[in-house]
């Protein structure tokens, strides 16, 4: 199976310092995979790279097998899109058709339809003729994923998307991104609660410094080793009625 994204020992360089060193890995259809890493792990740089947005110092982003950097924006659009971390909206737009500029390719008829069904998947149903920067921004970021939703690629790639989220909107988020890959898309999302990502990736990318630090299913990337070297935690990962969960205390070395 060719992976949707694969990153092939990617260095990326920030000023004077590394911001990725050595980096690879590989997304394929029909998992969810989390990157997860302190503040400054080099998680937001990692998406970049992988789509082409941050031109590797040494290595090779590829998407569907193909080097990123060798693709057009129309054939990076085909294969993949793109939420990231800024929900910024500068015009006023109505909410369906800020969703329909996922689908920048359809005709107008079928970028409504993929609009109005991606609104109606998060939540937003009755609400597509509102304009966005008359809604609240948990709103405004539900309208963000519908654009992602929208795009119907092969691949989504998700920076922060639960961030500033009340529980019940981060729940629904993660439950879409499992829908996507069990229609057979491949999801990448970054994330900084580590319980909700071993709950709902099916594998975990630890970066700790710019460098992978642990790779797996999230009970062997999340050890308590792990948790030390990369988030500075003494803990480990628990099984709960309500899911996984870490439970921890600052310390760890």
């Amino acid at each position: 199976m060719i992976p949707a994204l694969a990153l092939r020992d990617v260095a990326v360089r920030r000023g004077h310092a590394l911001a990725l060193d050595g980096v690879s890995l590989e997304a394929c259809p029909g998992e969810v995979l989390g990157v997860l890493g302190a503040n400054g792990a080099g998680k937001t740089t990692l998406l970049r790279a992988a789509l082409g947005l941050a031109r590797p110092e040494r290595g090779r982003a590829e998407l569907a097998g193909r080097d990123v950097l060798a693709l057009s924006e129309p054939a990076r659009a085909a294969l993949c899109a793109y939420l990231p971390q800024e929900r910024h909206v500068g015009w006023n737009m109505t909410a369906w058709r800020v969703a329909s500029l996922g689908a920048p390719g359809a005709p107008a008829a079928e970028a409504r339809r993929r609009a109005l069904a991606a609104l109606a998947r998060v939540g937003l149903a009755g609400l597509e003729d509102r304009g966005v920067l008359d809604m609240s921004g948990g709103e405004r970021a539900r309208v963000l994923l519908a654009r992602l939703l929208a795009a119907q690629a092969p691949l989504l790639v998700a920076d922060e998307p639960i961030a500033g989220l009340d529980p019940d909107a981060q729940l629904l988020v993660l439950e879409l991104f499992r829908e996507e890959a069990a229609r057979g898309a491949a999801v990448v999302v970054t994330l900084h609660d580590l319980g909700l990502a071993a709950r709902f990736c099916d594998r975990l990318i630890v970066l700790n410094e710019g460098r992978v630090e642990a790779e797996g299913e999230p009970r062997a990337a999340l050890t308590p080793e792990v948790l030390r070297r990369a988030f500075r935690l003494d803990g480990r990962l628990e099984e709960t009625a309500a899911g996984p969960v870490v439970a921890a205390r600052r310390g760890g070395r």
